[in-house]
């Protein structure tokens, strides 16, 4: 390490996840050693980190595998690089307060905004990709360790709590819309879309010109519409595809990026126009579905499997951000000590956006919460 700003302790708190389980097996810690940055990495003071579903399906193990859908399995089926323990926590904001040998002192100081994902590749595939939080530890801890080119400054006045509700899930939801090439006109059915990943779409979708349309649960429906979908449908209609249509006026629905899976997934494949397309990155009502192969092949359907995105998807986000074309929804701020209750409410779902946690030490440093 060839500098840093002032002294480093030599133990943090964080919350590490030490085996598959329920939340017994997160554990908070404030003995935990403090990583040291290597060569081209850089330290990170954590002061906000947001939570999503995948922190949740790691810790359950229930990604399966191709061979067993109930299978214990991680988020990368093969070639797993979660051990145990392992600090989860993907959307970390905070800042640089250390540099690793070859990174420029001048980093040090900045506020930044975390690029999560371990690329693994040069070219922008996706095959091998991996995060932070599951490869190598995250955020839900004071202090974070990553290469120095995942650490992103933004020219934003929003708070370090507002900007830790973007990386993950609007990340996911950008390359959910590149792959089924939302175009600025078309119209896309959102499923979930009172969750992180869900009010991102929304709002990229916006930010696109495209026209979103969302379905929500009862209680969120205006909380939706304000962020900026067109019309919103109440999860549980007795006639779904019907409801839509009533909802666009007969206007096709050209994307489908659905959150949900479950039941609704043929209805989904039914409200889509002819050579429409389906997008997908998550399973929140049941990842098995059944899928009638002549809806797919007779509408000449395109389905599209989606998992965090590219850098130059990033590079959008953080754009977005500072042209203020997207905007923060903060469902929740906890501290870091209170973490089983900030994973027991998100797995309630009883809220909108985001929910971010913030180690106890920075708890009234002053950040709007």
């Amino acid at each position: 390490m060839n500098a840093m700003t002032r002294t480093v302790p030599a133990t943090m708190a964080a919350v590490q996840l030490t085996g598959h389980g329920g939340l017994e097996k997160l554990v908070y810690r404030t003995d935990v050693k403090v990583p040291v940055p290597a060569a081209g990495e850089v330290l990170v003071k954590v002061s906000a980190c947001g939570m999503n579903n995948t922190d949740v399906w790691v810790r359950q193990g229930a990604y399966g595998t191709e061979e067993d859908a109930g299978a214990v399995s991680t988020w990368r089926r093969q070639g797993n690089t979660l051990v145990f323990p392992r600090i989860q926590g993907t959307d970390t904001v905070g800042t640089i307060v250390a540099a690793g040998d070859g990174v420029s002192a001048e980093r040090i100081g900045e506020r930044v905004m975390v690029d999560f994902s371990i690329y693994n590749r040069e070219d922008d595939s996706l095959a091998d990709i991996d995060y932070m939080g599951h490869g190598r530890d995250g955020g839900y801890a004071e202090y974070q360790a990553l290469p120095v080119e995942n650490a992103h400054v933004v020219d934003t006045d929003l708070s370090d709590v507002e900007l830790a509700t973007f990386c993950c899930a609007y990340l996911t939801g950008e390359q959910m819309l590149e792959r089924a090439a939302l175009r600025a006109g078309e119209r896309v059915l959102v499923t979930g879309a009172s969750g992180g990943v869900g009010s991102g779409i929304v709002q990229l979708a916006r930010a696109r010109g495209a026209i979103p349309y969302a379905v929500v649960g009862k209680g969120k429906e205006q909380a939706v519409l304000d962020i900026g979908a067109e019309k919103v449908i109440t999860r549980g209609v007795a006639d779904l595809p019907a409801a839509v249509h009533e909802a666009t006026a007969g206007q096709p629905i050209d994307v489908v990026a659905d959150l949900v899976g479950g039941a609704i997934f043929n209805d989904l494949l039914r409200i889509l126009r002819p050579e429409g397309r389906y997008t997908t990155a998550g399973a929140i009502a049941g990842p098995v579905v059944q899928l009638d192969l002549r809806t797919m092949y007779l509408k000449q359907l395109q389905l599209n499997g989606s998992s965090q995105g590219t850098r130059a998807d990033f590079r959008r986000i953080v754009r977005y951000v500072e042209e203020k074309k997207i905007r923060p929804v903060v469902g929740g701020v906890y501290r870091l000590s209170d973490f089983h209750r900030a994973q027991t409410d998100f797995m309630a779902k009883d809220f909108v956006g985001k929910l971010v946690v913030v180690p106890d030490a920075m708890w009234g440093d002053g950040q709007d919460r």
